[in-house]
């Protein structure tokens, strides 16, 4: 990345091979960057077409190769189309607070990540717990507190929501990461401060808590349907299955050295089966290599 840039807090891979990113710069630089399978620039989006994103965070890509970001702090989720021009904002810029369809208030409460339905249905995961507790005083348009899945079709209409809060059963405090199962459309959420991962069917029936024994940061689902789990500031890369059974680990802890992460977090794959993900303390990303078979 562009030396003097902040941390890369995401990337996708669209149906070419382009890696995108997203990366946490300073007011005035390019966030979002294109580069071809050589790693070679293509371009970079500004500011005269998103805006500046307050907190970059999570980024995904569609079936139709759209980009889509989320600005944490700044309280939208932004759709590009394959050649970086703005499709869609959802929410409102700088103000944070509850979707209420029946009022007609559309807004979100710290977009942290989003996943698509084999449909194109798009699940925003909201509420960064830690970082904002649940401050609804604070925000006349927020009555029902931050942790929440927001779910809209591929063009931004209300569906369905709900909301957790709590660190019981059936309920998230934070939704750090998501993710999609393509086989059956579970909707699961990486509770990052809890150190476990929450199952919903797609309609948001709670279906079960899986514990693990480190901070789930990022989920990303691949190509070939296997679910990866990034640490974020535990320093790894986890294979797992959909019950959470860990398959395999990569990265050699906490830190900037070579193979280490600060942070790890959302990741993407290429048609070669290797694995990148950003680093939201450092600015680069990081290429694990596809074993030869």
């Amino acid at each position: 990345m562009p030396e003097g840039g902040g941390g890369v807090s995401a990337v996708a891979i669209n149906s070419k091979g382009h890696l995108w990113a997203f990366q946490r710069n300073a007011a005035g630089k390019p966030q979002v960057f294109e580069f071809d399978q050589n790693q070679k620039l293509v371009r970079t989006i500004g500011e005269d077409v998103i805006g500046h994103q307050n907190k970059a965070h999570g980024m995904a890509i569609d079936a139709e190769d759209n980009v889509w970001i989320c600005d944490e702090s700044g309280a939208t989720v932004q759709k590009l189309s394959p050649e970086g021009k703005l499709l869609l904002t959802i929410g409102v810029r700088g103000q944070r607070g509850d979707w209420d369809e029946a009022k007609g208030q559309r807004l979100l409460w710290e977009p942290l990540h989003l996943a698509f339905a084999p449909n194109g249905d798009v699940y925003i995961g909201m509420g960064h717990a830690n970082e904002s507790p649940n401050d609804t005083g604070k925000s006349p348009t927020n009555n029902i507190g931050a942790a929440r899945v927001l779910h809209l079709d591929k063009n931004g209409k209300f569906i369905n929501q709900w909301v957790g809060n709590h660190a019981g059963q059936g309920h998230f405090s934070m939704v750090h990461g998501i993710a999609i199962n393509p086989d059956n459309g579970n909707v699961y959420i990486a509770d990052r401060e809890e150190y476990r991962l929450v199952v919903y069917d797609a309609k948001g029936k709670f279906i079960k808590t899986i514990q693990m024994r480190n901070l789930t940061c990022g989920l990303y689902v691949d190509p070939h349907k296997q679910l990866w789990l990034a640490t974020g500031q535990d320093g790894q890369i986890f294979k797992i299955d959909w019950e959470g059974r860990v398959l395999g680990a990569m990265g050699n802890g906490p830190g900037r050295g070579e193979g280490q992460f600060a942070e790890s977090n959302y990741m993407a794959m290429d048609s070669q089966g290797n694995l990148y993900t950003g680093d939201t303390s450092v600015g680069r990303i990081t290429k694990m290599v596809a074993p030869k078979k």
